[in-house]
């Protein structure tokens, strides 16, 4: 079995299971993902993903994307929806520098960046983090907050081997997406090759980032196997153990009681 460790289950195209995320859940479970996290990137996803989470086999978080930068206080809500028993984690969060390089824009995404990384320590959840042309600030936020005390994931890695190490000291997990399927991406192939399989999660990042040989279609947390097989290709293993290391790799990071398959 595998799980999805970062979907956003409230966002997926459900036009192939007659518009029920019910039937998108069974047909990922008919293909080994005995579980998902569902991500939280704006307040007003909160209350959805909750009702969301209410599925046995489906977890939320709670966080404020990057890239809807809010000059405001989100403490209190994160801390309030962060405390609910179904959330396990606090983001997606992070920085996210490709639409602009201007100073305020990149101080407001700081400010949040502290706050949801305060509300992970307050609680003591995992941080789910987010960066994009901006690895050299993220891991300077996290180092000087000392996120290594909450934990987290690094979600959809794409950056390099250097920036892979240094959050691997901070301990955090390398989770990888649908990318590293994709040919030309030596750059996650090579993180995905020298990340210790002790330190690796899988997820689909779903409906975005869809793997080959579905590359270009609206992603589904069912092909995250796609992501699992690719790996164990690369590291010259069997998917069973990948699969096996993820797994157990996600319950070690997340407070989750497993489900019995």
């Amino acid at each position: 079995m595998i799980v999805d460790s970062h979907c956003h289950l409230n966002r997926l195209d459900l036009t192939a299971y007659n518009g029920d995320l019910h039937q998108a859940i069974d047909y990922a479970i008919q293909q080994g993902v005995e579980h998902f996290l569902t991500v939280c990137v704006e307040l007003e996803d909160a209350p959805t993903l909750q009702e969301i989470a209410e599925h046995p086999r489906i977890s939320f978080s709670v966080g404020w994307h990057p890239t809807s930068v809010a000059d405001c206080d989100k403490t209190e809500w994160l801390l309030t929806v962060g405390s609910h028993s179904k959330c396990v984690a606090i983001g997606e969060t992070g920085l996210d520098y490709y639409h602009s390089n201007d100073a305020e824009f990149q101080s407001v995404q700081k400010k949040l960046f502290r706050q949801h990384i305060y509300a992970a320590k307050k609680l003591a959840k995992p941080l789910i983090v987010h960066t994009r042309m901006a690895a050299e600030d993220t891991l300077s936020v996290l180092n000087y907050e000392h996120a290594h005390e909450c934990r987290g994931v690094m979600h959809c890695f794409t950056e390099d081997w250097e920036v892979a190490k240094a959050a691997l000291d901070l301990d955090f997990m390398i989770s990888l997406s649908g990318i590293v399927t994709f040919k030309n991406a030596h750059q996650v192939h090579e993180v995905a090759k020298k990340t210790p399989l002790d330190r690796l999660l899988i997820e689909t990042d779903s409906p975005y980032l869809a793997p080959t040989p579905h590359r270009g279609k609206s992603n589904q947390p069912a092909w995250v196997k796609y992501v699992c097989q690719t790996i164990a290709e690369l590291r010259g293993l069997a998917y069973e153990q990948v699969a096996e290391a993820t797994t157990n790799n996600f319950y070690q990071l997340f407070p989750i009681h497993r489900q019995e398959s």
